[in-house]
């Protein structure tokens, strides 16, 4: 059995008058200063009989987990390991954190002892998880409940049972630069129950079968059940939803900001606002400079219902090829306080959920939106608007989506962070500038890096 580690602080008196006692403790337990590195390696470099340094590492990230302090960083290498659960917080100036040892990659592929999920952090604060590839656990890759600002960056999920990252009850999370894909039963990013200020950003989303990003008040599990200020931007959102949902859904959600998304091959809808489970209707989030193309399976680009009102959608491109859904569909006491305007969208509206179709025409004229806003008549014209769309790449050409669009504060930059305007004015859609290419490799539909994303 390995010694614990023993850590503590004492006054001088402290020192003088107990010096024998901790002489004692001294020869008995190794003593940790607060804000160590510790390393973790599989047998038989690593054993957790060893003091956890880069020569004599740590084995299980259990053990590591049970011996870390607030300020402490532990550095994974290689290997396959075992999951770990996280109960012990760090601080706001002296966060603990997980992360991969430069250029390696250690694989969790086995549960945790206590949940079927490969991390759990269960009611720890100020926790960083950072480079780990996680597949096909029991329920979640990484599961974060009952805590506050967990930072979820640069880690791989890939046919996990239900999540790749699940979250509840958690304030002001950072979960970005992540792969999340093919989650068995439901979503890559499932943010839930009452957790405000989450951000969602620069990660990979695609093949899930329900959601890309869900985000849920879950009011029935307590709390308020709203989630707001939310901020979801630049991730890549595709081929999601075959067991329905959105590429973003927002259940519940207030006050929050969608901007520079790319959605693209969605078998269910773009981008929904609605309410179900959450305290209250999803009211009051700018949706802004988003490109939605859904699959001809799907269902609508952005779906607004259940009664939220007080939504901004603003420079979007937005076209679904489905046969008779469309850009938008509004419920009618959801137009209240909508402004919707310099989209560029398919040809059809509705306010019933599409038993009836509306004309751009017809939806200016019915509800004064989308004075600004441009109407493609078909898929010919919407493929025209990129360089290669078919080929994934849905950097804009010059055309009906450049210069479109109205100047917007919310969003300074695009999705690869080239800064607003480009041209003339801002151009609809993820992306600025006609067809830019960039010299850091990267290549539309890549997994944007979490260092390069806009602030």
């Amino acid at each position: 059995m390995s010694a614990p580690v023993l850590r503590f602080s004492v006054s001088r008196y402290e020192v003088s008058s107990r010096l024998p006692l901790l002489l004692v403790m001294a020869m008995s337990w190794p003593l940790v200063a607060s804000a160590d590195t510790f390393h973790v390696a599989p047998p038989p470099a690593g054993s957790d009989t060893h003091p956890g340094t880069q020569g004599e590492p740590w084995a299980t990230l259990q053990h590591a987990a049970d011996s870390v302090a607030a300020g402490d960083t532990v550095i994974v290498h290689e290997g396959d390991y075992v999951g770990m659960q996280i109960v012990v917080s760090g601080t706001a100036g002296s966060p603990i954190a997980f992360r991969a040892a430069s250029g390696e990659t250690p694989r969790i592929v086995a549960d945790n002892a206590s949940t079927p999920d490969g991390i759990n952090i269960e009611g720890a604060d100020h926790i960083v998880i950072e480079g780990f590839q996680i597949d096909g656990r029991g329920r979640a890759g990484i599961r974060a409940v009952l805590c506050e600002h967990v930072t979820i960056r640069g880690n791989s999920f890939d046919l996990n049972q239900r999540w790749g990252v699940f979250t509840g009850f958690c304030d002001d999370l950072l979960i970005e630069g992540n792969s999340a894909s093919r989650s068995i039963e439901e979503h890559g990013v499932y943010v839930s129950n009452s957790g405000d200020r989450p951000i969602i950003r620069g990660n990979r989303l695609f093949d899930n079968a329900a959601n890309g990003v869900h985000m849920n008040g879950d009011a029935s599990l307590g709390g308020d059940g709203v989630i707001s200020d939310a901020l979801v931007e630049n991730n890549l959102i595709f081929g999601n939803g075959a067991s329905g949902g959105s590429g973003i859904n927002c259940d519940g959600v207030q006050n929050s900001l969608i901007r520079n998304n790319l959605i693209y091959d969605t078998h269910a809808s773009g981008i929904s606002l609605y309410r179900i489970d959450g305290g209250q209707p999803s009211n009051g989030n700018r949706v802004f400079n988003n490109t939605i193309l859904v699959a001809s399976d799907g269902r609508w680009g952005i779906n607004v219902r259940d009664g939220s009102s007080g939504n901004s959608i603003k420079n979007n491109i937005i076209y679904s090829r489905h046969g008779f859904r469309g850009a938008l569909s509004v419920c009618p006491s959801c137009v209240s306080g909508l402004i919707s305007d310099h989209n560029v969208v398919e040809d059809r509206f509705s306010t019933d959920d599409g038993d009836s179709g509306l004309t751009l025409a017809q939806w200016q004229n019915d509800t004064g939106q989308d004075a600004n806003s441009i109407a493609l008549q078909n898929e010919t014209a919407l493929d025209a608007l990129f360089r290669d769309g078919s080929g994934g790449d849905f950097r804009l050409v010059d055309g009906l989506a450049v210069d479109v669009g109205e100047t917007l504060v919310d969003v300074p930059a695009d999705l690869e962070g080239l800064s607003r305007p480009q041209g003339l004015a801002w151009d609809a859609g993820c992306y600025e500038g006609l067809g830019v290419v960039f010299t850091d490799g990267f290549e539309s539909g890549d997994m944007v890096a979490w260092s390069s994303v806009s602030p």
